[in-house]
C-alpha cells in the first residue's frame, strides 16, 4: 500500500464528494480538508494528531493514577487542595490533547462551510425521477 500526503484534486467538488470530506473533517479533523484539496488541512491534522495522541497516553496514565490513589481522593482524611493539585498535575496534558483537537474542529466547521459553499450543485439530469 502506497502512503502519500499529495492534496486530493483542487478542482470543483461535487455535492456528494463535498459532503464526505465534511464528515471526514468532523472525525478527524484537517483530513477531510485534505481530501477537498486544501492546504489549511496540513495544519489542522498537525494539530489533531497529537491532540488525539496527548488525550490517549495522557487520559490512560490518568485513569491510572487516579484508581491507585482512590483511597488518598475519597478517604475520610482526604486534603480537598491536595487531592485537587494531584489531579490538576495528572490531567493538565489531557486538557491541553483536549484543547487542540477542539481548536483543530472549529477551525475544521470553517473550512467545512466553505467546502460546502464551493461544491457544485447535482445536475437535475443526473438525479433519479421522483416517486408520486
Amino acid at each position: 500500500m502506497k502512503i502519500s500526503l499529495v492534496l486530493g484534486n483542487r478542482e470543483r467538488l461535487t455535492r456528494q464528494t463535498a459532503r464526505g470530506c465534511v464528515g471526514t473533517n468532523l472525525a478527524l479533523p484537517g483530513f477531510g480538508s485534505l481530501l477537498a484539496g486544501r492546504p489549511v488541512g496540513y495544519a489542522q491534522a498537525a494539530l489533531t494528531v497529537p491532540g488525539f495522541g496527548l488525550t490517549l497516553v495522557f487520559g490512560t496514565k490518568a485513569i491510572i493514577w487516579f484508581f491507585t490513589n482512590w483511597s488518598m481522593i475519597y478517604g475520610p482524611e482526604a486534603d480537598p487542595v491536595e487531592t485537587m493539585t494531584g489531579i490538576w498535575r495528572e490531567t493538565r496534558w489531557v486538557w491541553a490533547g483536549f484543547a487542540m483537537v477542539a481548536v483543530a474542529w472549529l477551525w475544521s466547521l470553517t473550512t467545512n462551510a466553505a467546502i460546502l459553499r464551493t461544491a457544485q450543485k447535482d445536475d437535475d439530469a443526473n438525479k433519479p425521477p421522483k416517486l408520486v
